[in-house]
């Protein structure tokens, strides 16, 4: 969350006017001076941030880029979800997704602009993370009513984010890294943390049976070849284990044991 306040001063500006690091939005062609946050927004938007980029669905994101749909017009949210780019320059256009955090001395007629122009240029969701009074998220989509979801409920971008996001996760610290473990895992081809364990448990019941085959064959004065040592090695069946292990007690040669 950044304090913005407009500004009445001469226009009309554009936005190839400003520079990286200026301290200024446009808003048809007037500057808005957008001030740093306060620990607060600064901690809670830091977490939102991670919380959206880790999606599986999400391939680019970031945190107060710059957006100018046009000349006169730029708007940096606090996050933004997809349309970010990894190029030098404002943004053309504007993000599926934004969120902005609002915190004391949030100016919110500016606010109410900033939303406005964002829904104008395209953006499909913008979420504000209220953190003064009752915490709640307030979503704005285009042509419909404002929508204010609290803690407990969760928040849907359906063709921008896989999945739901829980409303605390994107200003309490444990309810986000929760959400951000669950979105890498998920990268990784796991659907949970329980997931992980499920594969690790089959890991070590396979690994553990081709120990005892080994040794068994081992105990039969039987030799495995390199190709025999290969085929155990990939076979990821415990019931075929089990039953080459059978065959082993009394199979006269390898080919005989796993067969």
């Amino acid at each position: 969350m950044v304090s913005c306040v407009k500004l009445f001063a001469p226009g009309p500006f554009q936005a190839h006017q400003l520079r990286s690091g200026d301290p200024y939005e446009l808003s048809k062609g007037h500057p808005v001076l957008c001030l740093p946050t306060g620990g607060r927004g600064a901690r809670a938007n830091l977490l939102g941030g991670t919380v959206l980029e880790t999606d599986p669905a999400v391939e680019q994101a970031g945190v107060d880029a710059g957006f100018t749909p046009e000349p006169g017009v730029m708007r940096a949210p606090d996050v933004a979800v997809g349309n970010v780019p990894d190029v030098a320059g404002w943004v053309q256009g504007a993000p599926p997704l934004a969120v902005e955090y609002a915190d004391r001395g949030q100016d919110e007629e500016e606010l109410q602009s900033k939303i406005a122009e964002l829904l104008a240029a395209g953006t499909q969701h913008v979420w504000v993370v209220r953190l003064m009074g009752p915490r709640r998220v307030e979503v704005y989509t285009p042509g419909q009513k404002l929508r204010t979801l609290g803690p407990g409920e969760s928040l849907v971008a359906p063709g921008i984010l896989k999945n739901a996001v829980p409303v605390e996760a994107l200003y309490d610290r444990e309810a986000a890294h929760e959400v951000t473990l669950r979105n890498l895992l998920q990268r990784r081809g796991y659907e949970s943390l329980e997931a992980v364990r499920e594969v690790g448990r089959e890991e070590g019941e396979l690994a553990h049976a081709r120990a005892v085959l080994r040794r068994q064959l081992g105990k039969r004065g039987m030799t495995l070849d390199a190709a025999q040592d290969a085929r155990i090695d990939r076979t990821a069946d415990l019931a075929t284990l089990d039953r080459w292990l059978d065959q082993a007690l009394v199979a006269k040669t390898t080919d005989e044991a796993l067969r």
